[in-house]
């Protein structure tokens, strides 16, 4: 596989009044087309600020972020699902395309597909209020790859469920993902779901966050992440993932 992100020698400094605050520090990562990166690190470390970089939402202080495809596009999915009250679900998953002037039928169609796809069809013309928290999750994905992103950027995209629907929906967003073949790097402070999700796992040290170390994912029968939790590494490396991070109990 090709690299589709290149990250080097990454820096991010927070200039303030009274002094300097370093939150990142000398990032260096490749990321592959079709790979599912997780990042995990312990609380206020700067997994999210990493992720706003590379979704331009903040500057960098020093380093590179190449992108090797021409008119590289970013989808970038948040803890919650930030859905619109007043508008149905087709709008609210074509909000993405009104934003960048792209809601051509030809998208719109997409869309709907997608919705049809993922179980959602019968429910386009509800508003969110009449959805479950999964399913208003699997609306905010498909709004998120509405755009055709090339990388999907995830940010806790589950953490505001409760336990059980997690499992299922990071099932479905698994599913998902894979079906439409996209490449995700996704932060989560979970490491049972990082680990039944991602193909690396790259663990952060405290701020300033450098790269403590990666872990290539390597389960026994790799299937869905539900059942991935079941395999007889997991416990490993959940074992020595925790034992990595900076955690101050």
């Amino acid at each position: 596989m090709n690299n589709l992100l290149q990250i080097k020698d990454l820096s991010k400094t927070y200039h303030t009044k009274k002094e300097d605050v370093e939150a990142i520090c000398n990032i260096t990562l490749d990321i592959k087309e079709g790979e599912f990166i997780a990042i995990v690190g312990s609380s206020g470390c700067g997994k999210s600020t990493l992720l706003s970089i590379l979704a331009s939402l903040e500057d960098k202080t020093q380093g590179e972020v190449i992108f090797n495809k021409k008119d590289f596009t970013i989808g970038y999915m948040l803890q919650n699902d930030c859905l619109f009250d007043w508008l149905t679900i087709l709008d609210n998953a074509t909000l993405g395309l009104d934003i960048k002037k792209t809601k051509t039928k030809e998208n719109i169609e997409y869309v709907k597909n997608l919705l049809k796809t993922y179980d959602l069809d019968s429910f386009k013309d509800k508003y969110p209020k009449e959805l479950s928290g999964g399913m208003k999750q699997r609306v905010a994905l498909i709004r998120t790859l509405a755009i055709r992103p090339d990388i999907l950027l995830l940010d806790e995209p589950f953490s505001a469920l409760d336990y059980q629907t997690r499992l299922a929906v990071s099932d479905d967003v698994y599913k998902i993902i894979k079906k439409e073949k996209k490449t995700v790097i996704m932060v989560t402070h979970d490491l049972a779901e990082a680990i039944s999700l991602a193909d690396r796992i790259v663990v952060l040290s405290k701020r300033p966050c450098r790269i403590k170390k990666i872990y290539d994912i390597k389960l026994t029968n790799k299937s869905n992440p539900i059942k991935n939790r079941k395999a007889k590494e997991f416990g490993e490396y959940y074992e020595k993932i925790w034992q990595d991070l900076d955690v101050v109990i």
